[in-house]
């Protein structure tokens, strides 16, 4: 079976424990459980549409990084209807590469999305959180990531030209995004390459999914972590410790979300997991943001990795999107019934974009929640 065959994540084989890379966590911003409400007013209060992007930054060809940003602006004032405009872009990490400097904000980051039009949330990566030990002066992991995105009150970046862009108001370097159709966790993964979430954050995270299950009828519920649970990609493949930390955290909350969202490896994977109770989830991997490195799916007869294991039951690799860069926009729709949750993917060729052309439908997904049953349409 070739790799655009493949129809089950993997495990690599035989990979070092790199734990010992863990950073402390900076201070939270704000008041516990860390909760942000940027009171969006939607066009259609039914109807809600968001983009998703993640691994954006680079170093050696900025160009994929300038053509995501540009496309996915593209698309905010090209929409016929206000309802169809993104009201915002979901950043799941890795927005400066490689040890999260300040220096590099302005090249990787506040230049690229100088003209995007809507607000900015993102998540922490791994490169986001690491520290270059020769830097001079020194700095702690994520103070740039917070100097950007996180505080009481929008002010002044203390770094770069901004480009009319000031800091955000997210709470804490993990929080819940709450808009009027989704709350949307976004999770910490911290430096390791199969992630760290610490004991506290975990409580946090079960407590964070029992609030939202309580406001199901009118929101549906999102997790975003950086490090990719499912994958099968010959870089990083599936995450055990986040594998660990979904299952756990979701049968100590009684809750499984709508969908999960993650970044870290440089392509587009959509996975559904099915539940005992019936449940189909979506993981989906949206690393191909701009990194000029992207990441293809193993050959099935590789020795280095493995589909044998109890955790990929019930677990199928629906698409895959692997030697192109892209990004995805999601619309969250509320019905009489439930909430229905379409997805396009959109991607731009290796060899870039001639004059006029616009980035192409990948493709279209439809996931229909009603009273906790999950149908998909594809």
């Amino acid at each position: 079976m070739s790799s655009e065959n493949r129809k089950t994540p993997l495990f690599k084989l035989n990979q070092p424990d790199d734990t010992y890379k863990f950073q402390p966590l900076p201070a939270p911003f704000g008041e516990y459980p860390y909760r942000l409400n940027p009171a969006l007013i939607l066009p259609d209060p039914h109807k809600m549409v968001f983009q998703v992007a993640g691994d954006t930054g680079g170093l050696k060809s900025p160009s994929f990084q300038k053509l995501i940003a540009e496309e996915m602006g593209k698309q905010h004032h090209q929409a016929k209807n206000p309802a169809d405009q993104p009201q915002f872009l979901y950043h799941v990490g890795d927005i400066v590469y490689h040890f999260g400097e300040a220096e590099q904000y302005e090249r990787q980051f506040f230049t690229p999305y100088k003209d995007y039009p809507a607000p900015i949330y993102a998540i922490a990566g791994n490169h986001d959180s690491d520290v270059n030990p020769n830097a001079k002066p020194p700095y702690s992991s994520l103070t740039p990531f917070t100097s950007v995105f996180c505080g009481k009150a929008p002010r002044p970046v203390p770094f770069g030209t901004k480009l009319n862009r000031m800091s955000g108001i997210q709470p804490h370097v993990y929080w819940t995004l709450q808009t009027p159709l989704a709350n949307i966790i976004g999770l910490h993964s911290n430096v390791p390459k199969f992630g760290v979430i610490t004991e506290e954050q975990k409580q946090w995270f079960i407590e964070e999914l029992k609030h939202a299950a309580a406001e199901r009828a009118e929101k549906a519920i999102v997790v975003c972590v950086h490090h990719a649970p499912y994958s099968a990609d010959f870089n990083h493949s599936s995450s055990l410790p986040m594998i660990n930390i979904m299952e756990d955290c979701f049968e100590a909350a009684g809750v499984t979300p709508d969908l999960v969202l993650s970044g870290h490896v440089h392509n587009y994977q959509r996975f559904n997991k099915t539940y005992a109770n019936g449940d189909v989830v979506p993981f989906i991997v949206c690393g191909a943001g701009g990194f000029d490195e992207l990441h293809w799916l193993v050959e099935s007869d590789d020795l280095l990795y493995t589909d044998k294991s109890d955790l990929f039951d019930h677990v199928t690799l629906e698409n895959a999107c692997t030697m192109q860069h892209g990004f995805l926009n999601l619309e969250i729709e509320k019905t009489e019934v439930g909430h229905q949750i379409n997805g396009k993917y959109y991607a731009i060729p290796h060899e870039g974009l001639k004059p006029g052309e616009d980035a192409s439908l990948f493709e279209e997904f439809t996931y229909f929640c009603k009273h906790g049953d999950k149908q998909v349409v594809q």
